[in-house]
């Protein structure tokens, strides 16, 4: 068994917002609530959901970009929202993000090769400039690239070029833990094979730990060891990527995976699964379940009380009447 490098104890991230424009009177938003998971050391796990489920948020608050509201999240055993900012500066070092969108996530003024060297110089990397350039030829050369875009500014780039010049840029440390936010979903469908081969060989010639947070489920079938569904803020599914496509347990996840489409003609003819009702608001929440609005299957005690998380040997469901 590999070791933890990211666990999560009961994380909540919530963000205020004003009931108008003259009330105090503040409402909360449940971006992340009450989650608690287990990423390990050189695996990709995948966070999936519909929009505003708060994968991306979750990343966020795993890698400090945004602080917690309550919960705790430890970094092989060190809770890394107690650190003070200089022992903070010394871990970031360890945990990098690749963006969704490659024509905004580049510094549209900067050359490559100093958007390249923002990090290492930051992180005082190196004794001379020799050794900064030779670190970044040596990481624009292992994403695909040739050492003469390095001259160049980002929109002399496909998304393509640019999605992998960030991928180069979170590599520069060396780091251990990378969050993968959407990092293919604005990339055409070609380039996005690219893209996941490219990643995948990085991982295993560097070790790497990937969060990869994305709503395509057919990517992820493609790229993860373990899969975590979120809805609303909660998470409501975890297993392996295999276990969890072959024989889904939330009501949720059944209907997400109804809706992957399939290449092979003869297996069209599946049953094809329609949400109805509501998607509660994230102000407003419902009691109970969350999904018991949209789910066919609840029954009274969904509407009255909110399933715990419960674990089962390498699967967790969060649901009062698992699927068999």
């Amino acid at each position: 068994m590999t070791s933890t490098l990211i666990e999560t104890q009961n994380l909540c991230k919530y963000f205020p917002v004003a009931s108008g424009p003259f009330s105090s009177h503040k409402r909360l938003i449940h971006a992340v609530d009450d989650v608690s998971i287990t990423i390990r050391e050189r695996e990709t796990f995948a966070l999936v959901g519909e929009s505003g489920c708060g994968k991306t948020t979750l990343g966020r608050v795993l890698l400090r970009l945004d602080n917690k509201t309550s919960g705790k999240v430890f970094f092989r055993g060190t809770d890394m929202h107690a650190l003070k900012d200089e022992a903070m500066r010394t871990l970031r070092k360890q945990m990098q993000i690749i963006f969704q969108d490659p024509f905004a996530s580049l510094n549209p003024r900067m050359r490559i090769r100093n958007i390249l060297a923002e990090p290492l110089v930051t992180h005082q990397y190196g004794k001379s400039n020799q050794e900064i350039d030779a670190r970044i030829l040596e990481l624009i050369e292992l994403v695909g690239l040739r050492g003469h875009v390095l001259r160049r500014y980002p929109h002399q780039f496909s998304g393509g070029q640019r999605q992998r010049i960030g991928i180069a840029r979170a590599l520069a440390l060396n780091p251990e833990f990378v969050v993968c936010d959407e990092a293919v979903s604005a990339l055409d469908v070609s380039i996005q094979a690219q893209i996941l081969n490219l990643l995948q060989d990085l991982q295993e010639q560097f070790q790497l730990t990937y969060l990869f947070i994305t709503h395509d489920l057919s990517v992820v079938k493609h790229i993860a060891d373990r899969v975590c569904v979120m809805f609303l803020g909660k998470t409501v599914e975890l297993g392996n990527t295999r276990d969890l496509f072959k024989h889904p347990r939330h009501p949720y996840t059944k209907f997400l995976l109804s809706a992957v489409p399939i290449a092979n003609p003869r297996q069209r003819t599946r049953e094809r699964m329609i949400l109805q009702g509501d998607l509660p608001s994230p102000i407003h929440l419902p009691p109970g379940c969350r999904f018991h609005t949209r789910c066919p299957f609840k029954q009274t005690i969904c509407t009255q009380e909110d399933p715990p998380f419960v674990y089962e040997g390498a699967r967790a469901v969060a649901c009062h009447f698992p699927l068999e």
